[in-house]
């Protein structure tokens, strides 16, 4: 009889403690009452009845999920190995178990089928150039489609971009030219902006001849204190000698004056 009674005793402890659930803070328990969904409990002390009522555990902290390496072509036809991260945490723990059967799991293959389309649409300069306006995009669409599950996706990080040696090459000539036509560009601009220069410092030279004589002057004084060449280049304006011309004409148009 004591044997009896004793088995009851320990039965009955199990059975108190598989009652007994505690959930930390950054859990919730969706219960499910002979199968059907009664409520979410936590955290703290949960009190289930047992056999008839089962708890499932749900994390609401942030997930991390490591996306692998996707092979896409991109829309101007280059294929690019990129690999990504996504951030997302559960805030509906009920739509999580009962609308999806692996939560983490479809998120993955959401993320990956979501890259793969979203980085075909754009071109190879715009996957490299625009990261975070693609990183918004993939963020808003995975967002959307998870949301049904109870899945908040934070945040989408595109980590890594892999091209091939061939089209680093390509890139690399690529950035070589366009170097050049920046140098060229420059070049051009500065030869631009002193000619507009020279124009102005002319245009107020001819205003005055007295200070034309005196850059001529200065020019002569440069020349003869800086070089260590004996010849001395005088430059000699047209205006100076062209009174002279025409005071003095020459020997043919006075032979056919005469």
């Amino acid at each position: 009889m004591f044997g009896f009674v004793g088995v009851l005793i320990i039965l009955g402890i199990l059975l108190l403690f598989s009652a007994i659930k505690i959930l930390p803070e950054y859990q919730r328990g969706v219960v499910l009452t002979l199968g059907r969904y009664t409520s979410t409990k936590g955290p703290g002390l949960v009190l289930l009845i047992p056999v008839v009522q089962h708890m499932i555990r749900v994390d609401l902290r942030v997930t991390v999920l490591d996306v692998p390496p996707q092979d896409v072509i991109s829309r101007d036809n280059v294929s690019v190995r990129v690999n990504a991260v996504v951030y997302f945490r559960v805030v509906d723990s009920d739509k999580s178990v009962l609308e999806v059967e692996n939560f983490l799991q479809a998120t993955s293959q959401l993320a990956q089928t979501r890259l793969r389309s979203v980085l075909g649409q754009h071109e190879l300069d715009e996957i490299l150039s625009q990261r975070d306006s693609i990183n918004h995009t993939l963020q808003a669409t995975l967002d959307e489609s998870a949301g049904p599950w109870g899945i908040k996706v934070m945040n989408v990080e595109i980590k890594d971009v892999d091209l091939n040696e061939t089209m680093v090459r390509a890139i690399a000539r690529q950035a070589e030219a366009e170097r050049e036509r920046r140098a060229k560009v420059i070049h051009a601009e500065g030869e631009m902006q002193a000619a507009e220069k020279l124009r102005d410092a002319a245009a107020m030279l001819s205003q005055q001849p007295q200070a034309l004589q005196l850059r001529y002057l200065q020019t002569l004084a440069d020349m003869a204190n800086g070089g260590k060449s004996s010849t001395i280049v005088f430059p000699l304006p047209l205006d100076l000698i062209k009174p002279l011309m025409e005071a003095f004409p020459s020997k043919q148009d006075s032979g056919k004056t005469g």
